[in-house]
């Protein structure tokens, strides 16, 4: 009997530990789980020594910026027209039609943009116009219908550039 109780409390023992040992082990997975990912990390870091420390741009400073561009128009040679995207996702856009002695138009507003569109609107701060823009690039927006659709015609006549990324340019004086 005694030699049971022996052998019994021997498969107890067993038992408990194997239960502790599989109660932690999903512990030492994620341990294992965030060692490749430091891993991972100091590989990038010795393929880009600046990795560690690179300021990433938050996504309401993705289009700070001055775009610039000379638009159609219907009874005059042209619009010249400056978007500035601010802090706070505020625009203020600039146009001014190529007339004799014509005065600048300003409209200031917030902006939001949908990433998988790539569609940027634009919104009246005065009357609640809406403008939209396609993000055709970092350094260039094409401008759209109200409604979003593109507007028909030469698209390149329709798109406003970064003023960092053009040669040249008629700039607004305010």
């Amino acid at each position: 009997m005694r030699s049971f109780h022996k052998q019994l409390k021997q498969n107890l023992v067993l038992c408990v530990f194997s239960g502790v040992l599989f109660a932690f082990n999903p512990a030492m997975a994620a341990s294992d789980r965030e060692m490749q990912e430091q891993a991972l990390k100091a590989l990038e870091l010795t393929k880009n020594p600046h990795a560690g420390h690179e300021n990433t741009l938050e996504k309401t400073q993705a289009f700070r910026g001055v775009f610039y561009g000379y638009l159609p128009c219907d009874d005059c040679e042209g619009i010249k027209a400056t978007l500035s995207f601010k802090q706070n996702n505020n625009y203020l856009l600039v146009t001014q039609p190529a007339k004799a002695s014509t005065r600048e138009f300003y409209e200031k507003g917030k902006y939001t943009w949908n990433d998988e569109s790539h569609i940027l609107v634009l919104t009246s701060h005065k009357d609640s116009t809406v403008r939209q823009y396609h993000i055709e690039s970092e350094e260039a927006l094409i401008q759209f219908n109200a409604d979003g659709t593109p507007i028909k015609g030469d698209q390149e006549s329709y798109t406003l550039r970064r003023g960092d990324t053009i040669k040249s340019r008629q700039v607004h004086i305010h």
